[in-house]
């Protein structure tokens, strides 16, 4: 009787000792041996009494569990804390990381739906982040409330990670993460410029074959780059931005990822259409680009859209009007097999992917002058012509 007691006793002392616990704690699906790894594993320490215990108060739930107020100080006992992760939930709220969108207004918006110190949050992501944008995936989360920013940042990184290393794992049958980054600084590019997930090979080529013929990508969408995620580049903003995200000004890939990507992006980036296109730009409609091999033909796909925005802003006609003049417009040169391939939602493992140019991360200046005077054989006078040509062009829209 006396030793019962005795252990009685002993039990409920262990019980109502305090121990560290953060607000929010993460349990994963499984077993209660499962449970009480995984919480070892992350520090809180767990033995056989406590696994006792959960036998008679319930099974741990997975997902978040709030432990309450009290463990904002750091202290809980024991016995709450089991009863805690056997019977609460913590308060969710969704947060949408749209493909194409940077850290920065991500990062916004889970300050606002988690209620979390801007501030601290952006410290914690430069400290944190391996590279400056691409770190997490574009998906929507169910966040729990009560998180601090380092845990929320850290559970996002980690989860993009092993993402990551999933998809690269199937593909090459190892993770490299440095070279992975390159392949996903592509696929953001691509995320950016493409007008559909069905056109993402289709531009996706277009890089490679820039890259290869060693010419800048001059793509608008480089310098979509994190606060200037939603701002209109303008000639000025060409100009002065000596980033590695002007494409108009060095060669290669920026050496950081533009925007957060999807699935489709990322397969794009590595299984690019092949094709032998150097040129694209957004059609009449503005949903999807045509594409070009060569600069006669890109010439001509920017004389048609400016052509009909003459023709529409003369005769301020209506949707049906703008219809019937496109059908009665005289076909301009037209690239043969311009439609864009589509991408399924899983990988072929009979693909094999692109291999990125060597020295497409380093920022130089390229020689695009000498590479398209080779391409099309024309003197650079001819170029510099066909240039201002393209200008002039497009102040007309």
């Amino acid at each position: 009787m006396e030793v019962t007691l005795v252990i009685f006793v002993t039990i409920f002392y262990y019980l109502t000792l305090p121990m560290d616990s953060k607000r929010v704690v993460y349990i994963p699906k499984g077993s209660t041996s499962n449970a009480i790894s995984y919480l070892n594993q992350n520090g809180y320490s767990l033995n056989f009494i406590d696994r006792v215990t959960l036998f008679f108060i319930g099974y741990p739930q997975s997902g978040w569990v709030d432990m309450g107020k009290r463990s904002e100080v750091g202290k809980i006992t024991k016995l709450d804390f089991l009863y805690k992760i056997a019977t609460s939930k913590a308060a969710l709220a969704t947060v949408v990381l749209i493909p194409g969108e940077t850290y920065y207004f991500f990062l916004n918006e889970l300050s606002q739906k988690l209620k979390l110190p801007k501030d601290e949050l952006f410290k914690v992501y430069y400290e944190l982040a391996y590279k400056k944008d691409g770190n997490i995936m574009a998906q929507t989360y169910n966040l729990p409330i009560g998180m601090n920013p380092r845990d929320v940042l850290k559970y996002l990184f980690q989860y993009t990670e092993e993402e990551y290393q999933k998809y690269s794992m199937k593909i090459f049958g190892k993770y490299n993460k440095d070279e992975w980054y390159r392949y996903i600084t592509i696929a953001s590019i691509v995320q950016k410029e493409s007008g559909s997930k069905e056109e993402m090979t289709q531009v996706s080529g277009v890089i490679y074959n820039r890259l290869a013929k060693k010419m800048r990508l001059q793509m608008d969408g480089t310098l979509n780059y994190g606060e200037f995620s939603h701002t209109r580049v303008t000639p000025t903003m060409i100009a002065n931005d000596e980033s590695s995200y002007n494409t108009y000004k060095f060669g290669g890939i920026p050496t950081d990822p533009i925007c957060a990507v999807e699935f489709s992006a990322i397969k794009a980036a590595l299984f690019p259409a092949k094709n032998s296109y150097l040129f694209f730009m957004k059609n009449i409609t503005g949903k999807g680009h045509s594409f070009a091999t060569n600069y006669d033909s890109h010439k001509a796909n920017i004389q048609e859209v400016v052509t009909t925005k003459k023709i529409e802003k003369a005769n301020d006609t209506n949707k049906e009007n703008t219809n019937k003049t496109k059908e009665n417009k005289i076909p301009l040169e037209k690239e043969k097999n311009n439609k864009p391939q589509n991408v399924k939602n899983e990988f072929d493992p009979k693909q094999k992917p692109a291999k990125i140019p060597e020295n497409s991360s380093k920022q130089k200046p390229s020689n695009d002058k000498k590479v398209y005077d080779k391409l099309h054989k024309e003197t650079p006078k001819k170029e510099n012509k066909q240039q201002n040509q393209t200008k002039e062009l497009w102040k007309n829209i």
